[in-house]
């Protein structure tokens, strides 16, 4: 049984006992996943303008390829130029989404130093989930050959409620720790 139907069979029906919802459609599922890598220090300090490798880090990570995002417009202070590419970004979504939370959690963040849990403060203002983590690296189908530079990574985890509690409670129906 795979990750979304798992959801569905187990998740879902528990989150809509526990939430005390009559309609199992307005029970709040995972609407998509971003996963992003912030490159624009590197196209105007470093000068790299070959963006390949961390194109395919992403493409392991996920197994989709991603977007090259550019500068709208210049801003002396950043040294951004305007059309200067500052973010690859990809957006899983359905069955995607859920393998990548299923891998995040269970493979992911073990690896990961001093992890404890999640708090509160990673809900936005619009009940999506956001995670940073310093270093692309902790993920398994990475190896420490393959990268030359190391970049922080930023999953934005989009839900389908109206309510932070119904956020946290289906992430943790999901397997998310909290403190």
């Amino acid at each position: 049984m795979n990750t979304l139907e798992a959801f569905n069979t187990n998740v879902r029906k528990a989150l809509q006992k526990k939430l005390a919802i009559k309609n199992i459609n307005a029970v709040p599922k995972i609407d998509k996943v971003i996963v992003a890598i912030g490159i624009g220090s590197l196209a105007t300090r470093k000068s790299i303008k070959d963006f390949d490798e961390f194109e395919k880090v992403i493409t392991k990570i996920t197994g989709q390829k991603s977007r090259v995002y550019k500068s709208k417009k210049a801003i002396s202070n950043f040294k951004l130029r305007e059309w200067l590419p500052v973010m690859l970004q990809t957006t899983l979504r359905k069955q995607r989404a859920y393998d990548f939370l299923d891998r995040f959690m269970k493979l992911v963040m073990p690896r990961l130093r001093d992890f404890s849990g999640f708090t509160d403060k990673n809900f936005d203002g619009q009940w999506n989930f956001n995670v940073w983590l310093p270093n692309y690296n902790i993920f398994p189908e990475l190896s420490l050959d393959e990268t030359a530079t190391t970049m922080g990574l930023q999953i934005t985890i989009v839900t389908t409620t109206k309510d932070n509690s119904h956020a946290k409670a289906l992430l943790e129906g999901l397997g998310f720790i909290f403190k």
